[in-house]
């Protein structure tokens, strides 16, 4: 395959930035979309050129920080994948491809496709644990029953992994999508009642701090979500705010 690169290039924070374009040939359809992106910066060194700047660690769909902008869609064409898992045959020779950096106010560009994900942790920082008794007598967590439907709803809103792509295709920021699962997988369980009041005003407190937008029920974020993280966790998060509002 043939393919022509437009790829945003910013040497950092402050620079205004650009699209510049790039050609790559012989790409294997069979190569996922980062490696595509390895071959090209290889092409670039033995150029002299400076490497493109992009998020990768785990290449398996786990960490979340391969995200980008691909084409007007986060992470991508593909559906309920990230970008790393993102594959070539998704392409047709001779297409143009538009790669970008998540854009959000709350996720400034570092350099290049790598943006400032902070906000993410802060806001996790903010409510999302629970109280554990360490002074020896410890109870058993297989101890407290949890029914099977809630089990399985708190895993679903687990499976997060932060990558931000909520907030990137939503036409207000929003990171409610996100909040909403970190939120509901302790809301769920009765290990996380202790401090579901404090947490839910903290993590949503912190939200607006950063700068996110609000939802409009759009629903763009839970279509690109990689790991299909349902809207429901958004209602559950708004009703745990208001029970907690009311609580004072």
């Amino acid at each position: 395959m043939n393919l022509t690169l437009k790829i945003w290039r910013q040497k950092n924070a402050n620079d205004k930035g650009k699209m510049v374009d790039y050609k790559i040939s012989d790409v294997s359809p069979d190569m996922s979309f980062l490696e595509m992106l390895d071959v090209l910066n290889e092409q670039l060194i033995n150029e002299g050129d400076e490497p493109v700047a992009f998020d990768h660690d785990c290449r398996e769909g786990i960490c979340g920080m391969c995200s980008l902008y691909i084409n007007g869609e986060a992470h991508g064409p593909d559906r309920g994948v990230t970008t790393c898992q993102l594959h070539m045959r998704m392409f047709k020779d001779g297409d143009t491809i538009f790669i970008e950096p998540f854009r959000a106010k709350a996720f400034p560009v570092i350099k290049d496709l790598v943006v400032d994900r902070g906000a993410f942790d802060r806001i996790q920082h903010a409510g999302g644990f629970i109280s554990v008794n360490t002074s020896g007598n410890t109870i058993d967590a297989n101890a407290i029953p949890v029914e099977k439907a809630d089990a399985d709803k708190a895993f679903e809103a687990a499976t997060c992994i932060g990558c931000g792509a909520c907030v990137a295709s939503c036409k207000n920021s929003s990171a409610m999508l996100f909040v909403g699962a970190k939120v509901s997988q302790f809301a769920l369980l009765p290990q996380g009642k202790v401090e579901a009041t404090d947490r839910v005003l903290n993590m949503v407190k912190q939200m607006d701090e950063e700068g996110f937008g609000n939802c409009t029920n759009t629903g763009a974020c839970e279509v690109e979500c990689p790991k299909g993280i349902s809207l429901e966790n958004i209602a559950r998060m708004n009703r745990e705010y208001l029970t907690a509002s009311l609580k004072g």
